[in-house]
């Protein structure tokens, strides 16, 4: 077992962490995800749990948490009739595959190249958060076929390299061809389901080194897990109440200025450090 010293630390910043992420996703209707993962790593590597592998461990412990709060939210938007299946039930497969593929690259890489990765899709999220306009489309329908076969496992694929659920590339996918933003964000929570189930499952048979975090099993820190999942679970309510209390636009352009500034700071750290 790991010393109380060691342990408390990073228990009660794992609860700042998923207190903050939680109001965020309530606010703003941004996926926890692309919060936690900086946040996990620059507690766990403040608190000497540094090294090649750092990056496999926020990625994997981030989808874990996000098996939990997708299901709450397919959950709570389907009792709405806002859950478009057909989409889901299409697309399942592509996305499930891509999140595989994803798994398997991300277990390869190292912490260097992995926050790079994430860096540079952090900074186009950020960008489209700041300057994406809801009258923007490339069709007026979901993608078929081929476009179809390509589009699904890219989802899958570059949501497990930044540790997501599906909101930031599945919510501007669907609406770019135009289904209605609360269909949208309702079936990119199921995205997330069929994102974070398969990789999360692959991910605790990735080894990782000597230097890791206590209670990590494969890579997925199960403290980290708990924990913010725990406090999303509790703070989620607050963010959606301040969401009904004032315009959330303003608030959302706050938010891509600050994913910009962490992506940048990810990428300094990358490749200057």
């Amino acid at each position: 077992m790991p010393e109380l010293n060691d342990l408390l630390p990073m228990l009660v910043l794992l609860a700042l962490i998923g207190g903050f992420a939680g109001i965020l996703a309530g606010l703003l209707g941004v996926g926890g995800g692309i919060v936690l993962v900086p946040a996990f790593f620059y507690v766990l590597q403040s608190l000497g749990y540094g090294g090649p592998q750092l990056m496999q461990i926020c990625l994997a412990t981030s989808l874990a948490t996000i098996i939990v709060t997708s299901a709450r939210s397919v959950h709570a938007h389907n009792k709405k009739g806002a859950v478009d299946w057909e989409i889901l039930r299409t697309w399942a497969p592509g996305i499930m595959l891509g999140a595989i593929l994803g798994v398997l690259l991300v277990s390869q890489l190292r912490t260097q190249t992995l926050q790079v990765i994430f860096g540079g899709l952090a900074l186009c999220v950020g960008l489209y958060l700041g300057f994406g306009r809801s009258e923007w489309r490339l069709g007026e329908t979901m993608p078929r076929g081929l476009k179809r076969a390509l589009l699904s496992p890219m989802v899958g694929f570059l949501s497990v390299l930044m540790g997501i659920g599906g909101g930031s590339f599945g919510v501007p996918l669907m609406t770019l061809h135009g289904r209605p933003i609360h269909k949208a964000v309702a079936t990119a929570a199921g995205f997330g389901l069929l994102i974070a189930v398969p990789s999360v499952i692959a991910f605790l048979f990735v080894d990782i080194g000597q230097n890791r975090p206590p209670l990590t099993l494969g890579a997925v820190n199960l403290a980290a897990f708990g924990i913010v999942v725990a406090m999303t679970v509790i703070t989620a309510p607050w963010g959606v109440r301040l969401a009904h209390a004032m315009d959330p636009k303003p608030l959302r352009r706050v938010f891509a200025v600050f994913l910009v500034l962490v992506a940048l700071n990810m990428l300094r750290k990358a490749l200057w450090s």
